[in-house]
């Protein structure tokens, strides 16, 4: 819904009806810029909704000599409780130190290519590099390490569990440090000389030189590989394409079996496109934009309905069963992930739930016309394509 400007480029807070008045006192102009379906929310909307977005721009960033992260939890938005995320940066070297979790993680690369390592409980390790697109997976208590290849690296960490921090993880720095030297002399049989020189704190990320070849830096292990791969190619995976051209790869345990607890679909929503009506029944959404500019209405019980504007670096987030759509507003492609904490992904089309319920029943429901009956489709959309304009 347009709104009317003073200046011809401040926008105001009036509906084209006529609803609403100049905002003549202290405002964020470029913020309203951002969030004109905030500014102005289309008519549609009704009720109160808590805050279903945040943007990684507002959120702490911790700096460290090596790299850099940032997260979104429930501390940021309250009712992101299924799943945090974590924005991490590597540089060429960086290292995010060795530790593990009690939470899972899942990880795609955004920018740049990494080295991760890990040993699962059997004493079987693996060592892999991975670049743009690729995913991580490791279960809870895995200890693993990421650090940065040539180029330097971002990337995005979720976990399923809204309190999780990644600055209240178990590090092998921390253990070190808050042991008594004299047991670290006894569980690894050396003198205390050893320790002389061991970190007194978490190290977190720190600098290092970039490791050589994958090849160099393999370890003989008598206990073989891992048997199910830490890793998921997910931009070599074949999408399913849509009417327009957009695109769908949908990654879960049926196709990344070791990622039992966070499934995921990545949307490429061209212009003119926007991810069809529809809801999840078995997990609330967490989502996060890559790029582009979209907007969302979420339609909770009793009528009650928000839109929310998005773009790069923002998270939304929707609870289970609300009915929702990503619209695509801008002249670029709009890249976002939705994450589920479960083993897969579920989804229900309104267009193919209408298609496959008998026609009558609902004309009679809705009280629309047969243009709309005669148009709809058995098989799920994923994504349409505007057809009008």
């Amino acid at each position: 819904m347009e709104n009317k400007t003073r200046n011809g480029d401040v926008p105001q807070p009036i509906r084209n009806d006529g609803a609403g008045w100049w905002d003549l006192g202290p405002r964020d102009v470029m913020r309203d810029l951002e969030n004109p379906d905030m500014l102005v929310p289309p008519v549609t909307d009704a009720g109160s909704l808590p805050n279903l977005k945040f943007s990684f721009s507002d959120t702490h960033m911790q700096l460290n000599h090596g790299g850099w992260s940032r997260e979104v939890t429930v501390r940021q938005l309250p009712i992101a409780t299924t799943i945090a995320g974590v924005n991490m940066a590597l540089t060429p070297g960086g290292v995010r130190e060795l530790h593990w979790h009690q939470q899972a993680e899942w990880a795609i690369m955004l920018v740049g290519r990494a080295r991760i390592t890990s040993v699962d409980q059997q004493g079987r390790n693996f060592i892999a590099d991975v670049g743009i697109g690729d995913l991580w997976y490791f279960p809870p208590g895995i200890p693993h390490s990421i650090q940065g290849l040539e180029e330097g690296c971002e990337f995005l960490l979720v976990f399923p569990d809204g309190s999780f921090s990644d600055l209240n993880t178990l590090a092998i720095s921390d253990w070190f440090a808050h042991t008594p030297k004299d047991v670290l002399t006894v569980n690894f049989g050396v003198p205390p000389s050893a320790f002389a020189h061991i970190p007194n704190h978490q190290l977190y990320i720190f600098q290092s030189n970039v490791p050589g070849p994958l090849e160099s830096q393999q370890v003989p292990d008598p206990y073989g590989l891992v048997p199910k791969t830490f890793t998921h190619r997910l931009l070599a995976q074949e999408p399913i394409v849509t009417p327009g051209g957009s695109t769908v790869r949908i990654v879960d345990s049926a196709n990344f079996p070791i990622s039992t607890q966070i499934a995921a679909s990545l949307l490429e929503i061209k212009p003119g496109a926007m991810r069809e009506m529809h809801w999840h029944p078995n997990q609330d959404e967490w989502q996060y934009y890559i790029s582009g500019t979209a907007r969302m209405t979420v339609m909770a019980p009793n009528g009650t309905a928000r839109t929310f504007d998005y773009r790069a670096g923002d998270v939304g987030y929707v609870p289970r069963a609300f009915g929702h759509y990503i619209q695509n507003t801008g002249n670029q492609s709009v890249w976002a992930l939705e994450m589920f904490a479960s083993d897969r992904f579920e989804d229900i089309s309104l267009n193919q739930w209408m298609a496959l319920t008998p026609h009558q029943l609902v004309q009679q429901n809705l009280n629309v016309g047969p243009e709309l009956m005669n148009v709809l489709r058995k098989e799920k959309q994923f994504i349409v394509q505007s057809t009008i304009g």
